[in-house]
């Protein structure tokens, strides 16, 4: 059974804070804030933050943006020190997880146990994935959402949608042989309307980013120049100001 998709409602922007210095405690709330703003332009896409662990709760009560832990771990409560449970992440209201993040890698036993556990939760799940192959993988596993991300592009200048849109489209039929009802989003460089805009154009419900928000000077544009691509065409994007 596939993990529960109702509070992320494609098109989907997730925006991770991962552990930058502009998103950790009160910044993670200003951050918060200025996300907020973004989001109210844009009624008809979802905007879902993943802060860091310790500051999911924070951030969930003071905000009505879908909140997302950026890891789960598959364990029950009991013995596992330092693990992060389903329960412990529901409880600070956290609506789902990422897992398998490039830089938060996991075996696929692993991933699969937490995508059982936060299913079982009534938690949503982006399982992210670095080629085509663990695409697939991911895929088995029913999460709501695969999230593509070639590791070489993270944190860059360039779009996975520009440098290889090809893996878009090839991730998107690999997920699908598996799950018919399988979605995709992608992820690393991307930066602009004109991005998002492509990767809906090549079958992706959103896209996941970090570094084009986060680090931005102005975190509320940034945030709104993505959801309107998530909304508009492309062709209508090509060539307009930004």
């Amino acid at each position: 059974m596939a993990a529960p998709i109702e509070d992320l409602e494609p098109p989907v922007l997730v925006v991770n804070y991962k552990v930058y210095p502009t998103a950790l405690g009160e910044r993670a709330l200003s951050l918060t804030r200025e996300l907020e703003e973004a989001a109210a332009s844009y009624p008809d896409a979802t905007l879902a933050i993943a802060p860091s662990h310790p500051d999911v709760g924070a951030v969930a009560q003071a905000s009505d943006l879908p909140v997302l832990a950026q890891h789960a771990d598959g364990h029950r409560p009991g013995s596992g020190t330092g693990r992060v449970l389903p329960e412990s992440l529901s409880d600070r209201g956290a609506i789902g997880s990422l897992i398998n993040h490039a830089e938060r890698q996991v075996t696929e036993k692993e991933a699969n146990r937490s995508v059982d556990r936060l299913t079982e939760k009534g938690m949503a799940v982006i399982a992210c994935a670095e080629d085509v192959e663990v695409t697939r993988t991911m895929a088995s596993l029913e999460p709501t959402y695969v999230a593509m991300e070639p590791p070489e592009l993270i944190g860059g200048d360039v779009s996975v949608t520009s440098a290889d849109p090809g893996i878009i489209e090839d991730s998107l039929e690999a997920a699908q042989e598996i799950d018919p009802d399988a979605r995709i989003l992608c992820g690393a460089g991307v930066k602009d309307a004109e991005d998002v805009a492509k990767a809906r154009d090549l079958g992706a419900e959103g896209v996941l980013v970090a570094s084009g928000v986060t680090k931005a000077e102005d975190p509320t544009q940034a945030a709104r120049d993505l959801l309107r691509g998530a909304v508009e065409p492309a062709a209508t994007l090509e060539g307009s100001e930004k």
